[in-house]
């Protein structure tokens, strides 16, 4: 494409003089018939000359802070949205990119939204019990348990969906996190693992009931913890899953003198495990597996290249995680 031509003064005059009475660039370049890219730099060619170009503000500190209230309630609103909604309330006919400006001014920034578990009442104050009750526990003392936990993998990782406006501090905040729901069929697996390395991996090939949750763990578990262990004590950690909570389950655990660590529902945040299935799926992301094949021998591998050392900081970091659920009462928090 060749250079485009400058505009004449005529042009140019008539842009300053549309942009002073508040026209937007793109109504500018609509009613002369120019492309907006020719408004911009006329006007930026216009302020190189001048001392002050900061022109006149369209909008009002009380507009911004209309602006400010509409995206506290609209937090998964399009910037064009809320520019619709603003212009709506106040009156004005600002633009989409003044929007933004303004929000980046009040401190929002669009960012993809942290997806947390729907918590009711009743899980947030067994969840805050919990803490309090384990709150003494010492990092040895979290060196003693197993963590386990399945996880979904896929060959797409697909769209990070809508996005959402927030400002610093509030990453967690119950109405800037989306709520979490099914991922799409591929392989799941379950694993579990200790301050002392990665277990045994194992890949799922059918729905996991209670028998066939005990089989992973007669197949998995018991030989995961005979080495790292030994002779030594230690805890098992499992979610609430209806196979995990089944009566023939609790009744196995007994016979195989395992204890079981009491555990709060809906507490991935609790579970270190999960902090090491995202390491893993990082690990897997850029290799971008096109079969079921390819997906399960990149997992395997990542998985069996995770060294103690992060595990053993991982479990360590179980006091904080404790002393984060009690300060927010129960509710989500950042692991």
């Amino acid at each position: 494409m060749g250079k485009q031509r400058d505009l004449s003064t005529g042009i140019v005059a008539q842009i300053q003089a549309l942009r002073q009475q508040g026209l937007t660039q793109t109504k500018i370049a609509e009613q002369l018939g120019i492309s907006q890219s020719s408004v911009c730099k006329a006007l930026k060619k216009n302020c190189s000359k001048r001392t002050n170009c900061s022109g006149v503000r369209k909008t009002s500190a009380r507009d911004n802070k209309q602006l400010r209230k509409i995206a506290v309630s609209n937090r998964f609103k399009s910037t064009s949205e809320l520019t619709d909604l603003w212009n709506k309330q106040t009156g004005d006919d600002v633009s989409r990119s003044t929007t933004y400006r303004r929000l980046r001014e009040l401190g929002f920034k669009s960012r993809v939204p942290a997806v947390k578990p729907m918590l009711n009442k009743k899980q947030m104050e067994k969840r805050l019990k919990w803490a309090k009750e384990h709150s003494e526990w010492t990092a040895e003392d979290w060196q003693k348990v197993v963590f386990s936990d399945e996880s979904r993998f896929c060959i797409s990782f697909g769209d990070q969906g809508p996005r959402v406006w927030r400002r610093g501090g509030e990453t967690y905040n119950h109405e800037c996190v989306k709520r979490s729901v099914k991922f799409p069929q591929s392989v799941m697996v379950w694993g579990c693992m200790s301050a002392r390395g990665v277990g045994k991996l194992c890949f799922l090939k059918k729905t996991v009931n209670a028998a066939v949750y005990q089989d992973i763990l007669e197949t998995f578990l018991i030989p995961t913890v005979e080495e790292q262990f030994g002779e030594e004590d230690f805890i098992f950690q499992q979610d609430l899953a209806p196979a995990h909570a089944a009566k023939s389950t609790k009744d196995w655990f007994p016979k195989k003198q395992l204890e079981v660590l009491a555990w709060p529902a809906n507490s991935p945040d609790l579970n270190v495990i999960e902090n090491l299935w995202a390491i893993v799926k990082r690990k897997i992301r850029d290799r971008k597996p096109t079969t079921l094949d390819q997906l399960k021998q990149n997992i395997a591998t990542a998985w069996e290249a995770v060294s103690a050392e992060t595990c053993d900081k991982l479990v360590k970091s179980m006091p904080r995680r404790l002393q984060a659920v009690i300060q927010a009462k129960g509710a989500a928090t950042k692991y």
